[in-house]
């Protein structure tokens, strides 16, 4: 099943999409890449969906990326007495470590780092930002706040701490025993929630021993400050819009996007954008006008994935969020438009081999047109640095394993096949151009590129390019 169209789509799995049939409609109707969100799923759901996403790969014979999200520290005041309590602007509430029940002057706040973390100063925003709190007095034992804004709390509602930077981890005891669990499922992708700073990885890097590739979602404006530092230590990046938007003023986040997709595709790793982005479709059969703008902004910038989550996990139509998703980008893609936006916003190459040949390869592709740029990669980062370019030309990336197809199936314009590896230079060229034909790209008489490190079987050194000539039978012609 060939793509028309190279940004990807990641679709959020749940009760409305989490039967096999689904699984398959979803993928037919445009899903590269399945997220399993591990804030609603035990380990044994988990299980049971990756089994069904690999079945249903078998079944359509392409690679399936699985992305499995961590659901990171939840951070939440107690219970109230009644339930919920009016507040009024200018009042004083405290967020103590006392765990009685809460009335409108105080309640239980049960995570002792906000308590020692927090300074004079610094917002507490409750219930998504419907409440916000500033501290006026804190001994570590309590946080005593002005009411700025809102009236209302009521029983473990979420806190977020705009300004306050936590000493703990990103991951919480739950997180462990789920990373430890989506890893055993040889996952893809883990995604891991509310990054902080660089030493936020650390963990979860140690723990993944390469296993599976880590993408930290940036939701947190102390992640905007230290942004390059995370995306070198990450292997992909999603813009998490939601919470950056409860953190961060509405009004800031488009440019932040921006900032963020534009970081990342310098420094060559993956960018998702996530959140909101078809949310009527939930409940109704077609989006909004500015919700398919928004869907555009993102593939304009150059965004490797676009991301559904409640439209397809639980929304009441999940096959049509994903068909009308793919109709966006095939679109956009289409306007005269893209390419001159695309190659605009281009970086200039990193001085390595890899970078070199990828550049030259999308340079030639251009002034002779060829059918498709031909990359073999084994680790992946061929594939990386060829996407890196954003060419016009169609990319088939093949690879001799399968966890790397199933990686890069996340990649701006990476069309994956899992091939054997090449066993001489002749056979990859030969191999290249009988799977180019074979996946649509390219026909008898048509030239194309092909890319590899030589030797062969060689991790990380790509340095070889190849013009070839597809003769009538289907292999390089001389």
């Amino acid at each position: 099943m060939r793509r028309h169209r190279k940004v990807k789509i990641l679709a959020t799995l749940g009760p409305a999409s989490s039967s096999e049939d689904m699984i398959r409609k979803l993928h037919e109707a445009g899903a590269d890449v399945f997220r399993i969100n591990m804030s609603h799923s035990d380990h044994d759901l988990m299980r049971e969906l990756v089994a069904r996403i690999r079945r249903v790969e078998e079944q359509v014979g392409r690679p399936i990326g699985i992305l499995a999200d961590l659901q990171g520290p939840k951070l939440r005041v107690a219970k109230f007495a009644e339930g919920h309590v009016e507040l009024t602007v200018g009042q004083d509430f405290t967020l103590d470590d006392s765990p009685e029940p809460g009335d409108n002057r105080r309640v239980y706040l049960p995570h002792p780092e906000i308590l020692e973390a927090v300074e004079v100063g610094h917002r507490l925003l409750i219930d998504d930002g419907r409440l916000q709190l500033v501290c006026t007095e804190t001994d570590k034992h309590s946080i005593k706040c002005r009411v700025v804004a809102g009236n209302k709390i009521s029983d473990r509602k979420g806190v977020s701490l705009p300004d306050t930077i936590l000493t703990t981890g990103a991951l919480t005891d739950k997180d462990r025993r789920d990373l430890d669990a989506v890893l055993a499922e040889n996952v893809d992708w883990v995604a891991l929630s509310f990054i902080q700073r660089p030493e936020d990885l650390a963990e979860a890097r140690k723990v993944s021993r390469g296993r599976a590739f880590l993408l930290s979602k940036i939701e947190k404006p102390q992640a905007v400050e230290r942004l390059d530092e995370i995306i070198e230590l990450s292997d992909a990046i999603m813009v998490a819009r939601g919470d950056l938007g409860v953190e961060m003023p509405l009004e800031a986040v488009p440019g932040i996007q921006k900032r963020i997709t534009r970081a990342a595709r310098k420094a060559g790793k993956p960018v998702v954008v996530a959140t909101q982005m078809l949310e009527s479709m939930i409940t109704a059969p077609v989006p909004t006008r500015a919700e398919v703008s928004d869907v555009s902004i993102a593939v304009y910038e150059g965004a490797d994935a676009v991301m559904l989550s409640a439209e397809s996990a639980a929304g009441e139509y999940p096959v049509e969020s994903v068909a009308t998703m793919n109709r966006i980008c095939e679109c956009v893609e289409l306007d005269p438009l893209y390419p001159g936006i695309i190659s605009g916003q281009r970086t200039p190459p990193e001085a390595t081999g890899a970078d070199a040949v990828s550049l030259a390869a999308r340079q030639i592709s251009e002034t002779l047109g060829v059918s498709v740029i031909v990359t073999y990669t084994a680790t992946g980062t061929t594939g990386l640095r060829a996407a890196r370019e954003r060419p016009q030309t169609p990319i088939l990336a093949l690879s001799p394993v399968l966890a790397t197809a199933r990686r890069l199936s996340l990649v701006w314009g990476l069309h994956c096949v899992v091939t054997e590896d090449a066993q001489d230079l002749e056979d990859m060229v030969d191999r290249a151009c009988r799977l180019a034909v074979e996946q649509g790209y390219a026909k008898s008489g048509e030239r194309l590129i092909v890319t590899a490190g030589v030797p062969l079987r060689t991790p990380g050194a790509t340095n070889m390019l190849r013009i070839a000539y597809i003769g009538s039978d289907g292999l390089s012609a001389v």
